[in-house]
């Protein structure tokens, strides 16, 4: 049975959670008899104050038939909060520590290839594979595993223990508690499980309708269909209630028919003890509260398995999604050593969007020596952030290659910083102080070299009149600098860096012409001798290039110095026309 449920189907191929299962078994199993031990002391404080209530409203022919029961219920007392509380610490700390080791193998397996995440997943199971998974795991063991173990062991000793005193007792015990065991949560795992994912289904559904609508509401309005979008939310809103009202109907259902089995061992229990210890004048009818009462505190064990084993389809998709994930890779024990000249070659380069299957790059050819300055034009969509990302060595080629010196770029992985920095149009600045922002360049750099780089961009002035200099908090985004001092900021990183290529991905827009002129005239100066990649669908500073290259549906329609394409191309003329408003 347990094989047709689609978590144990999962663990039986997992590779994540299992092996924890075998390093941390001895913890494992402590916590578990704990946690029998929890509930025997439970059923035993009932079983003794049932027998200990009837034997006082007896004539006791011995006082220790009195005492040795109120001894032994002062026992149990204590040794159920005792033992729940170890159980606790150990079954928590083993769950810790699994998670700890289990957190280290999931990032160790997502941080070589976290720059081609966004190519495999949606941002949103990103960080449901770093969050919710991880939760996800932990409540798994907490919620499900260690109950599911802990009354399995119970099962054991209940069926075993009156299987010894009345082996036909014993038999119809086996069955009864197998309904609530094993049948109950089953069936519940069948009906709920469906609606569950149904559900999920629909909750999705309705966040992304309702998202697009939103962000449409003034077309709905202007078309005079606003009735109409209300209506159809409304009714994708009744389909999740509906669902989650036939779920909660179940659940009640559910628990009353648990709650009847209950009933059924406890009339079981009676009628059993009345014929095998006596009438009700016999010397051992005390016997019958006893066996009777120690069976409820054992549906606090057995209660909460239905649940738990209705969230295991959530679990499930935890782990399915994290086996599809790579194995974890080990670090590199290596370093990628180029000495220059630094050249980027791209032959014959394809990128298709693995979600799409969008072509966005077609046959590109592309040879960038050191020391040159080229600019990629476009219009957007046209495929040049997607080129650039595949020279940062973000993305894999669909086909062909493109390599830094021979070596495909995507092999560099973080060693990419060592050769090429990077300026973004938003350069982003963290909510510390200056000089920790400038040190992401080189956490090494001491403060005359961070006043040096400031002095290169211009901002050494500005710098000094703050109160606290370096130390100056940014604030979150940078948002206490201009757009020119945030890109100035960028630079002096890059400057800190000392990276050999550099490349700027739209780094002047949202910039005034006077303070875009003027940070690419710092950045060319600055940066002189270097190779110096240019991404933008703006001409200014154009004449400064060595080479421009146009692209246009992924492909080059375009290529020379801005010289060459002045005198023979009358498309970049056009559009340098249009750059400077002469159109």
């Amino acid at each position: 049975m347990l094989n047709k449920i689609p978590l144990f189907r999962a663990l039986k191929h997992d590779r994540w959670v299992r092996p924890y299962l075998k390093r941390y078994r001895w913890t494992l199993l402590i916590a578990i008899f704990l946690g029998i031990c929890t509930f025997f002391c439970a059923g035993a404080l009932m079983f003794t104050a049932g027998y200990l209530i009837s034997k006082s409203a007896t004539h006791p022919y011995n006082i220790l038939l009195v005492y040795v029961p109120i001894v032994l219920t002062r026992a149990f007392g204590i040794g159920r909060p005792a033992f729940q509380y170890a159980e606790r610490l150990t079954s928590h700390n083993w769950v810790l520590k699994m998670t700890s080791n289990f957190r280290k193998q999931l990032y160790d397996s997502l941080e070589p290839d976290a720059v081609f995440l966004t190519g495999k997943y949606q941002l949103g199971d990103i960080l449901g594979i770093l969050a919710e998974d991880v939760s996800h795991i932990q409540n798994l063991y907490l919620r499900t595993i260690f109950p599911m173990m802990v009354s399995w062991g119970l099962y054991v000793i209940i069926v075993v223990g009156i299987g010894i005193i009345s082996p036909l007792m014993g038999l119809w015990l086996f069955v009864l508690l197998a309904l609530m065991i094993f049948a109950v949560p089953f069936w519940s795992i069948l009906v709920n499980g469906a609606r569950q994912a149904a559900e999920k289904k629909q909750k999705n559904a309705l966040y992304a309708d309702l998202t697009d609508n939103v962000m449409g509401v003034m077309d709905w309005t202007f078309a005079g269909r606003g009735d109409a979008y209300v209506k159809g939310h409304q009714e994708h809103e009744n389909q999740l209630i509906a669902t989650k009202a036939a779920m909660h109907r179940f659940e009640l259902f559910r628990d009353f028919v648990q709650q009847l089995v209950l009933l059924a061992i406890a009339v079981s229990l009676i009628i059993w003890g009345a014929e095998t210890f006596g009438g009700v004048h016999g010397p051992n009818t005390n016997w019958i509260a006893a066996f009777v009462l120690a069976i409820f505190p054992l549906d606090e064990a057995f209660a909460a398995l239905p649940a738990a084993a209705q969230e295991t389809n959530i679990y499930t998709d935890s782990l399915l999604r994290l086996n599809n994930l790579n194995h974890p890779q080990k670090a590199v024990d290596h370093q990628l050593k180029l000495t220059a000249p630094y050249q980027f070659d791209v032959k014959d380069l394809h990128y298709t969007y693995p979600k799409t299957n969008r072509e966005i790059l077609k046959g590109i050819n592309l040879t960038i020596h050191q020391g040159e300055k080229i600019a990629i034009l476009g219009r957007s969509g046209s495929g040049k952030t997607t080129l650039a990302a595949l020279l940062r060595g973000d993305r894999h080629p669909s086909s062909g290659t493109v390599t830094l010196n021979g070596v495909p770029t995507a092999k560099f992985g973080d060693q990419m910083a060592d050769y090429l920095g990077v300026m973004n149009q938003s350069p982003y600045l963290f909510n510390t102080t200056i000089a920790n922002n400038i040190r992401l360049g080189n956490e090494d750099a001491t403060d005359d070299q961070i006043w040096d780089v400031l002095d290169r961009v211009n901002l050494k002035g500005m710098v000094e009149a703050l109160p606290k200099g370096l130390d100056t908090m940014v604030d979150e985004a940078g948002l206490r600098f201009s757009g020119g001092e945030r890109h100035r900021l960028s630079l002096a990183r890059i400057l800190l860096k000392d990276s050999p290529v550099v490349l700027f991905d739209e780094p002047t827009v949202g910039l005034d012409p006077l303070t875009e002129q003027d940070l690419i005239d710092t950045i060319l100066t600055q940066l002189k001798g270097k190779t110096l990649i240019w991404i933008t669908h703006h001409l200014q500073g154009i004449d400064q290039m060595d080479q421009v290259i146009f692209l246009e549906d992924g492909q080059l329609t375009m290529q020379g110095t801005p010289q060459e394409l002045a005198a023979t191309n009358q498309h970049f003329r056009e559009l340098k026309a249009a750059d400077e408003g002469r159109l």
